[in-house]
Order: structure tokens, then C-alpha cells, then sequence
């Protein structure tokens, strides 16, 4: 089998919201997928583009993505990368298409001079658990991720808090 990595571009677009798709019907979150091919486009390939996506093609067919941003360690005054989703087809599990996304990401991190690269896994999601720390990566226990939407960051950004 022939596996190729590729930055994504403006025409794949359709292609990596159908992968969204995949990953949030997986995730049993598809209600909260609200996800548009011009959404994605203005975020992806706009004026301002906030997030980079690699594509992963098995024997020619996009088998799955890694849609990742860089963020900001002030504690090592460099920057990082964080893995906002990775996705593989189910029916091409098994193949190295994951750990080629991780690798190539890793190889971005080092090259772009980042500190580090991290994620998060949904707790249940035991297979993908075990699937990276094989790789090297470590749970970090000690932190707690908060989120503010909706409504809440629109009250939040008026004052009303």
C-alpha cells in the first residue's frame, strides 16, 4: 500500500468536512457538527487562515486528516502545536495512517522550532488512549480543560458575566 501525506488546500475542502463528519458521528457529537464547506473554507483557506490541515491518502484515496494550529507556551517562550482532531477511515485502520499524521506532525514541531505538540482524547476513547502512548505521549492528569460558548461567551464578552 502506498501512503502519501499533503498539506490540504482550498479544493479539498468538501473532502475534510466529510472527515469532520466521520470523526464527530465516531465521537457520538454529530449534533454538535455544524460544520460548512464555507466555514471551513473561511477558516482554513481564507484571508486569515486559522488552522492547517494534512491530508492522508492511501493507494490514492484520502484515508484521514489532522487539522492542527500552533498555540503559545509562555513557561518555554516557544511555540507548539495542538492536534484539534485526527481522524483515520475505519476501514483503513491498522495501516500506519495514524502514526504517519503523528510523525509528520512531530517533524513540523521540530522543524518550526515548537516546543511541543499535545491534544486531547475523550476519556472513553480507550483505543485511541492506548494508540498514543505506545507513541510517547502521556496523559497530563494535573489540568482540567475549561470552555466557554454559546451563550456564555457571548454574555462573558458583554460584561454580563
Amino acid at each position: 500500500m502506498s501512503l502519501v501525506l499533503r498539506a490540504a488546500s482550498a479544493p479539498d475542502v468538501p473532502v475534510i468536512r466529510e472527515l469532520i463528519e466521520g470523526l464527530a458521528d465516531y465521537e457520538e457529537l454529530r449534533h454538535e457538527c455544524i460544520a460548512t464547506d464555507a466555514l471551513l473554507q473561511q477558516a482554513l483557506f481564507g484571508e486569515r487562515p486559522y488552522a492547517e490541515v494534512v491530508l492522508a491518502e492511501l493507494d490514492g484515496q484520502v484515508a484521514g486528516f489532522a487539522l492542527f494550529f500552533h498555540n503559545f507556551s509562555t513557561f518555554l517562550a516557544r511555540p507548539g502545536i495542538y492536534l484539534e482532531d485526527l481522524f483515520v477511515r475505519p476501514a483503513v485502520r491498522g495501516h500506519g495512517v495514524g502514526k504517519a499524521l503523528l510523525q509528520h506532525l512531530a517533524q513540523l514541531a521540530v522543524s518550526r522550532g515548537c516546543g511541543r505538540l499535545e491534544w486531547s482524547v475523550l476519556d472513553w476513547n480507550v483505543d485511541a488512549i492506548g494508540f498514543y502512548e505506545k507513541l510517547g505521549a502521556r496523559a497530563q492528569d494535573a489540568w482540567t480543560v475549561y470552555r466557554v460558548t454559546g451563550d456564555a461567551l457571548t454574555q462573558l464578552a458583554s460584561g454580563d458575566a
